[in-house]
């Protein structure tokens, strides 16, 4: 047992470590090739069915781990919240190790160790020096294979999750995309908050969480990968040993089919949540957008820099720079494994709501009626070539891109044709892609502000559903 007292700050050593690991590029780029690849790893699976990534990486003496699992907030049921709160119990202890002796050692060490859920996926992310692994390295395998889900860490967290989600709804911009992603998809899985509402959260019990933790923390469908300063052949044998004896405790999860159930919107809604105190009107004009593995993604990505993409984009240019109508105008695509959302969302005073609105559907017909020149083509290619490199740069970055990999089904080619790809992008393919990807119509609005001014004229842009932001839920 740890009885040792912390004298480091996670807060402050983990900063630091990340910056040592921001300031070495883990990509093979020079600046004469323009190369953009990959560098070498290793991909096998163990005899449980865990998949596994091992890249080395020299740079600094670091080991970062990226755990993922198929625990997303897509299986919440009726238990809205309970993914996310299994991820975060991962933490409130395990068969050894109490959550505060946790905190201390990684503490002490001056190591990072988080988990959390998201829609598809939950994770557990991990960085420490290549020189304590020995001591990290048994905790992650604990947090992993044997949490116990304490009782009373679960009651407290349960507390505070229910104040911030009523506390979230006190500020618009937070909580929009939740209402976006229910309208959108609906009853679908996709349509599900990943923290959970207040009724789902209640719900949940600390048993939920333990048969949530069997089913959906499995080997099989799982993968772990492993960045940093080792050497591949002795990583894989601590990984093996480490691992090799996780067992499924369950029948696996069930992944629903995602493929059906998805609400085509061939008419354009809109949704008006009321907030009666609010000075503005936070909105999202949105459609169906693309799944993670789209071959197209990056040449929408380029797409994308010049309508809403960059601070110079059409979007912003329009809304903000030119009309001082908001203080930022963004659009982008949101990817998940089947199917995701396009959006284009903003913020804006009460009474220049239809002014923005009207602004940004004119600049999205834009995209249809005048397309893209060369020009404009070529400054959107050279902006997403200096930004894409910087994404997947560090060792903690490459480890979540391998895992990422793993799960959404596209492989090394992303990185490595990425810059064939954008190069090859001409005026023809690229207006191409806006006829296939960008909606003309169809479009589905939400609209958060205050219901009695803005109310009146919403019926402009398709049939109204009208909502409370107290109401429950989303």
């Amino acid at each position: 047992m740890m009885t040792r007292q912390s004298n480091v700050s996670t807060r402050a050593a983990g900063a630091a470590w990340v910056l040592a690991g921001a300031v070495c590029l883990a990509w093979s780029v020079t600046a004469e090739a323009g190369e953009f690849k990959l560098p070498d790893y290793e991909k096998f699976t163990l005899d449980n069915g865990l998949t596994v990534y091992l890249m080395e990486q020299h740079e600094v003496p670091m080991i970062y781990v990226s755990v993922l699992t198929p625990g997303g907030a897509i299986h919440d049921g009726t238990l809205s919240g309970l993914a996310f709160l299994t991820a975060e119990g991962l933490l409130f202890g395990t068969r050894n190790y109490t959550k505060a002796q946790i905190e201390e050692e990684m503490d002490f060490l001056g190591a990072t160790l988080e988990a959390r859920a998201g829609l598809e996926t939950a994770g557990i992310k991990a960085s420490f020096a290549v020189k304590d692994q020995d001591q990290v390295f048994p905790i992650l395998k604990e947090v992993i294979t044997a949490p116990t889900f304490d009782a009373q860490e679960f009651e407290k967290r349960k507390k505070r999750l229910l104040v911030e989600l009523a506390q979230a709804k006190e500020s618009p911009k937070q909580v929009i995309r939740n209402y976006y992603y229910r309208f959108l998809f609906g009853s679908h899985p996709y349509g599900n908050p990943v923290q959970g509402t207040p009724q789902g959260v209640e719900s949940v019990q600390v048993q939920d969480l333990e048969a949530f933790y069997a089913a959906a923390y499995q080997p099989a469908g799982s993968a772990i990968a492993v960045v940093g300063d080792f050497d591949t052949e002795t990583m894989r044998q601590v990984v093996t040993d480490l691992l090799g004896d996780w067992k499924a405790s369950a029948d696996p999860i069930k992944t629903p089919d995602l493929t059906r159930g998805i609400p085509r919107h061939r008419k354009s809604r809109v949704l008006l949540v009321d907030k009666d105190d609010a000075l503005e009107t936070t909105f999202i004009i949105g459609a169906r957008g693309i799944a993670r593995n789209n071959p197209d993604y990056i040449p929408l990505q380029v797409v994308n820099t010049i309508l809403g993409g960059r601070f110079t984009s059409w979007l912003n240019s329009e809304l903000r720079i030119k009309r001082g109508l908001t203080y930022g105008a963004y659009s982008g695509f949101v990817t998940n494994r089947v199917a995701g959302a396009f959006l284009v969302s903003s913020f804006t005073r009460t009474k220049t709501t239809y002014e923005a609105i009207d602004l940004a559907l004119e600049v999205l017909d834009r995209l249809h009626t005048q397309g893209i020149d060369a020009e404009t083509l070529e400054s959107a290619k050279n902006y997403i070539k200096g930004q894409y490199p910087p994404r997947y740069e560090t060792p903690g970055q490459l480890a979540g891109l391998l895992t990422s990999m793993f799960f959404y089904g596209y492989d090394e080619s992303f990185i490595n044709g990425f810059q064939e790809t954008v190069d090859g992008m001409t005026v023809e393919k690229a207006n191409a892609i806006i006829k296939k990807y960008f909606p003309k119509k169809g479009w589905q609005f939400v609209l958060i502000g205050k219901a009695s001014e803005i109310g009146s004229r919403a019926g402009k842009y398709g049939k109204v559903i009208r909502k409370t932001i107290t109401d429950e839920g989303y």
